[in-house]
């Protein structure tokens, strides 16, 4: 019978180590997430998936507050983050330090998310929007591009940081 590993046998980053390892050229641009727990499970997942950065903006919240802390479980001091006043700020500045900047919505002509290819030598910041908006249009029109995830079934979307963990994910095997 299997036995679960104990937390000492993952081998995982201790925070000192995290900090100076390689990361997936990813910033995740949270827009206007009004939960923090959401936003909890962004930087839990960010670390997970070991990728560069969050930047938080509008009505998002910033670390540190008892509600992020949560369900980020300490990531919260592992992942490096930046606030922006609007996501349009912080999609601007992103261009300008080399990022591709994709919305993760349905827009039209969006790619789906099993088709897209991203490249092992481009920077991704990936925006993710408000759960019951979604990306601002304004947002929307400054992205370099879009990305859908298929879904099958009577509803419409899926919350938002289970957004992130799938595309997460997809992005990591198909870079690594």
């Amino acid at each position: 019978m299997p036995r679960k590993l104990l937390n000492a046998e993952l081998k995982r980053l201790s925070p000192q180590a995290f900090k100076t390892a390689q990361k997936l050229p990813i910033v995740l641009v949270l827009d206007n997430i009004r939960s923090q727990h959401n936003i909890g499970a962004a930087f839990r997942t960010a670390d997970a998936f070991c990728i560069e950065q969050i930047s938080l903006c509008g009505i998002s919240a910033v670390p540190p507050t008892a509600e992020i802390h949560k369900s980020a479980l300490g990531a919260e001091d592992t992942v490096p983050w930046r606030y922006f006043s609007d996501a349009t700020e912080a999609v601007q500045q992103l261009r300008q330090e080399g990022y591709v900047v994709l919305a993760i919505e349905q827009v039209e002509g969006a790619s789906s998310l099993e088709q897209f290819i991203p490249h092992k030598d481009t920077k991704y910041a990936l925006v993710f929007g408000n759960e019951v908006r979604g990306v601002q249009q304004e947002v929307v029109d400054l992205c370099d591009g879009y990305v859908e995830i298929p879904q099958s079934g009577t509803k419409h979307s899926l919350n938002v940081s289970v957004s992130i963990g799938v595309v997460l994910w997809d992005f990591l095997v198909k870079l690594r």
